[in-house]
């Protein structure tokens, strides 16, 4: 049977590698009537990989993803889950696999199709959980960038690179860049992920993989940035990974999400300061405002910051699809 912990009682674990010995069995919330949050899963017979949000179970040739409602900001998981946060990443990840219409490696994730153990109830799985094909995951995040913001903007204040490549005097924050570019980062098993040159890419994993790398990214980036700005949302920048199945590039994990993008508000943007966001951004200005120092245990989130964060997570996801967020956590009783 899978066992799924809950809010109100969180059974959070460690997990490695990243920052979260802060996190332990009992945690609870400090949310008042916060909608359900599922945190952890776990399958009886086989024992998951846990990421900062994902748990990844092992079917052979094949890989059962589980979003779970795990917030991280600055390589921290936070203490605080976000109600039906999970939903929005595998459902919007989802809509854009069917939209974008690459090689990728969604099976289905309609649950009634996954072959889970008997017993399993399904229904906490709905929504939430995507079961893929099982690739070599090349190790290279591959990062597109079309606005100047985050640490891309810090960069270029430093020294008037992007990704190590040259840019224009001027530039303001926010700005749009004069094109798309490519700025690839190594993908850590712990710690923060580092900035790498295209050349450097190369050396990793060869010339012709990082070129078809670069290519399938921007391509993908524009086809689905275009897209969102008819629906009033700027996509300033976004991380995709890659897997190889039988020698072919395949896009994976999560793609053009609130955790892996920044999404702006087109009406309301406005170059030269930082934008209105319907991503994961709220929660990290919160934090650094909040006087926490990034290397101690991170502070619970307030109620209004996990409320809005929520909102903000729903909110992109029915404006890019036009569909309503399918199996929404109800409030405890």
């Amino acid at each position: 049977m899978f066992g799924i912990s809950i809010s109100g009682s969180l059974n959070l674990i460690v997990l490695s590698p990243y920052n979260t010995s802060h996190i332990s069995k009992g945690a609870r919330t400090s949310v008042k009537n916060m909608k359900t949050t599922i945190v952890q899963t776990s399958l009886s017979v086989l024992t998951p990989k846990r990421g900062k949000v994902r748990d990844i179970y092992d079917f052979g040739d094949s890989l059962l993803l589980v979003s779970s409602d795990r917030i991280s900001a600055f390589d921290w998981v936070l203490p605080t889950a976000i109600p039906d946060k999970g939903k929005v990443l595998n459902q919007i990840s989802a809509f854009w696999f069917d939209r974008l219409d690459v090689p990728n490696h969604l099976i289905t994730t309609d649950v009634a199709e996954m072959p889970l153990p008997e017993g399993a109830d399904r229904t906490m799985f709905a929504g939430r959980s995507m079961f893929t094909k099982k690739c070599k995951v090349v190790p290279i995040e591959c990062i597109v960038r079309r606005y100047l913001s985050g640490s891309g903007w810090t960069e270029y204040q430093q020294s008037r690179t992007l990704g190590g490549q040259k840019m224009p005097t001027g530039l303001r924050e926010s700005d749009q860049l004069p094109e798309v570019i490519f700025t690839p980062s190594t993908k850590a098993e712990s710690g923060h992920d580092e900035n790498i040159s295209f050349e450097r890419a190369a050396e990793i994993v060869g010339q012709k993989i990082a070129e078809e790398l670069r290519e399938k990214s921007l391509a993908i980036f524009r086809k689905g940035a275009d897209y969102a700005l008819t629906k009033g949302i700027i996509i300033a920048d976004t991380k995709f990974e890659f897997g190889l199945l039988n020698g072919e590039l395949i896009l994976i994990d999560e793609v053009l999400t609130p955790d892996s993008s920044r999404f702006w508000s087109a009406e309301t943007y406005q170059p030269g300061r930082g934008q209105l966001s319907l991503d994961k951004q709220f929660v990290r200005d919160w934090l650094l405002q909040s006087g926490w120092d990034k290397n101690s245990s991170p502070p619970e989130l307030p109620d209004d910051v996990v409320e809005n964060t929520r909102k903000k997570y729903v909110e992109a996801f029915e404006i890019l699809t036009g569909n309503k967020l399918v199996g929404t956590s109800p409030k405890p009783r």
